[in-house]
C-alpha cells in the first residue's frame, strides 16, 4: 500500500539534438513493414500462408472491430435501457420467458442476443437458455458504468460528424451537459473567461451532471482507498466534491478524519443533503465557491483533487493548483487522482476515449504523470511522487507535498 514510484518529466521534443531525430533501424525496420502490409498482394498471401495466416486473421479482426466499435456501443446501450443484465441476474432464462420480459418481439430479442452472446455480454446455455456472458457478469448492480453508458448517448451525438468536433464547428452537446464548462466561458463566447460565472449556477442547473458524477465516483474511489492511507491525516478538503460520495467513502475507511468540501453553491447544496443523509452532517462542513475566483478554506493538512484537473486546460489547472498550494501548511500534502494518458497497457483510454470526449465538452485534455508532475513543481510543490494504482487504466494517483517552511512561489 502507498507504493512509490519517481516521475521523470519527459525530454522537451523542441531541444532534441538532429541526430536524435534521423530514423533508428528499428523505425525502418518498421516503415518497411508498413509499406510491405500496406500491399494487396501481400495481405492476400498472409492470408493464405499457413504460419502468418493467424497473424493476418488477427490483425483483421483487430481493424474490424475498430470499423464496427460503435455497434458493439450501441448493442451494449441496448442491453442496458432494456436492463438485460438484471433479468438474468439470478440465473438462465429460457428464450421465449426473457424476450416476454423485454418486451420486445421474437425477432428483435432474437437479433440482441445474438449480438450480446458475440460480444460475450451474455452466452448461450442447454435447452435454449440464455445466461450472463464473461463481460455481463460485471454489469450487474454496477452503477458507475451503467450510468457512463447511458450517458455516452450524449457523447455519440457529437461524434457523428468527428472532424468538424476536431475543428470546433458548432456548439457539442457535451458541453451543453456540462454546465460549468458554459458557463465559465459564456456560452457562444469562445475562450472568454466569465469570472464568478460558474458559482452562480442553480442548484436545479447542475443535477443531471452532479448525478452522474456521485454514480460514476465509484469507479476511481475505490482504487484511491486501496492506494493511500488517510488515516495518516486530520483534515481533509476535497476540492470539486460533487455530492460528497468520494469523503463519504473515505469517512469510513478513516473515522478519525475531519473533512471539508467545496464546491459550486448548487454542487454544495446536494452535498449537504447527501452527508447529512449519510450521518456525517456534523463530521464535515461543506463550503460554495468556484475554485477558480474563490480562496480554498483553510485547515486541512490534505487536499484531494478527483477527477478535476483534466476538465480544464494548462493555465487554469496551475491556477488551481496554486490555489491548493496556498490552502496548505507546511506538511501539507495534495492527492491527485483522475485517468492519466500514457498509461502502458491503457494508451486508447487515456488519449483517444479521454481525449475525445474532452474535446466535446469543449475544454480541457488527458495528461500524464509527467505532465501534472511538471504543472505542480510548477505551483510550488517540492515533491510529487506517483502512487501504483490496482487499475490504472480507471484512475492515476500522483501525491505532491510541501516542506516544512518551504517558502511560497
Amino acid at each position: 500500500m502507498d507504493q512509490v514510484e519517481h516521475v521523470t518529466p519527459p525530454l522537451d521534443p523542441g531541444h532534441a539534438r538532429p541526430d536524435t531525430l534521423r530514423p533508428g533501424w528499428m523505425e525502418q525496420l518498421r516503415d518497411w513493414r508498413n509499406r510491405t502490409v500496406a500491399r494487396p498482394a501481400f495481405q492476400r498471401w498472409a492470408a493464405a500462408f499457413p504460419l502468418t495466416r493467424p497473424t493476418a486473421r488477427r490483425h483483421a479482426r483487430e481493424l474490424f472491430d475498430l470499423v464496427a466499435g460503435f455497434v458493439y456501443t450501441q448493442v451494449l446501450l441496448a442491453c442496458v435501457r432494456l436492463k438485460v443484465f438484471e433479468q438474468l441476474a439470478a440465473g438462465p432464462l429460457p428464450m421465449d420467458e426473457l424476450t416476454q420480459r423485454l418486451g420486445l418481439g421474437a425477432e428483435g430479442a432474437e437479433r440482441l442476443v445474438a449480438a450480446a452472446v458475440a460480444l460475450e455480454l451474455l452466452e448461450h446455455r442447454r435447452g435454449g437458455r440464455v445466461a450472463l456472458g464473461r463481460l455481463g457478469a460485471p454489469m450487474v448492480g454496477n452503477r458507475a458504468v451503467v450510468a457512463m453508458v447511458e450517458h455516452h448517448a450524449t457523447l455519440y451525438a457529437d461524434l457523428t460528424d468527428p472532424v468538424a468536433l476536431l475543428k470546433r464547428q458548432g456548439q457539442p452537446a457535451m458541453a451543453g451537459y456540462w454546465p460549468y464548462v458554459a458557463y465559465a466561458h459564456g456560452e457562444g463566447e469562445g475562450e472568454r473567461e466569465r469570472p464568478g460565472a460558474a458559482a452562480a449556477l442553480s442548484a436545479e442547473r447542475v443535477a443531471e451532471y452532479s448525478a452522474l458524477m456521485s454514480a460514476s465516483q465509484p469507479l476511481v474511489t475505490q482504487e484511491v482507498l486501496d492506494a493511500y492511507r488517510f488515516d495518516r491525516h486530520r483534515v481533509l478538503l476535497d476540492v470539486g466534491a460533487g455530492e460528497g460520495s468520494f469523503v463519504t467513502a473515505v469517512a469510513a475507511r478513516a473515522p478519525q478524519l475531519q473533512l471539508m468540501l467545496f464546491d459550486l453553491p448548487g454542487v454544495a447544496e446536494h452535498a449537504r443533503a447527501r452527508l447529512a443523509a449519510a450521518g456525517l452532517g456534523q463530521r464535515a462542513v461543506v463550503h460554495g465557491g468556484d475554485f477558480f475566483s474563490d480562496e480554498l478554506p483553510r485547515g486541512a493538512d490534505l487536499i484531494s483533487l478527483v477527477r478535476v484537473a483534466f476538465d480544464h486546460p494548462d493555465e487554469r489547472v496551475l491556477r488551481l493548483f496554486k490555489a491548493v498550494r496556498r490552502a496548505l501548511p507546511d506538511g501539507g500534502t495534495l492527492l491527485l487522482a483522475e485517468p492519466m494518458s500514457g498509461v502502458a497497457g491503457a494508451e486508447a483510454m487515456g488519449d483517444a476515449y479521454f481525449g475525445f470526449y474532452l474535446l466535446a465538452m469543449g475544454r480541457g485534455r488527458p495528461r500524464s504523470a509527467a505532465q501534472l508532475q511538471a504543472l505542480l513543481v510548477a505551483a510550488g510543490f517540492d515533491e510529487v511522487r506517483a502512487v501504483p494504482t490496482r487499475m490504472p487504466l480507471q484512475t492515476g494517483l500522483l501525491v505532491a507535498r510541501v516542506r516544512d517552511g518551504a517558502p511560497h512561489r
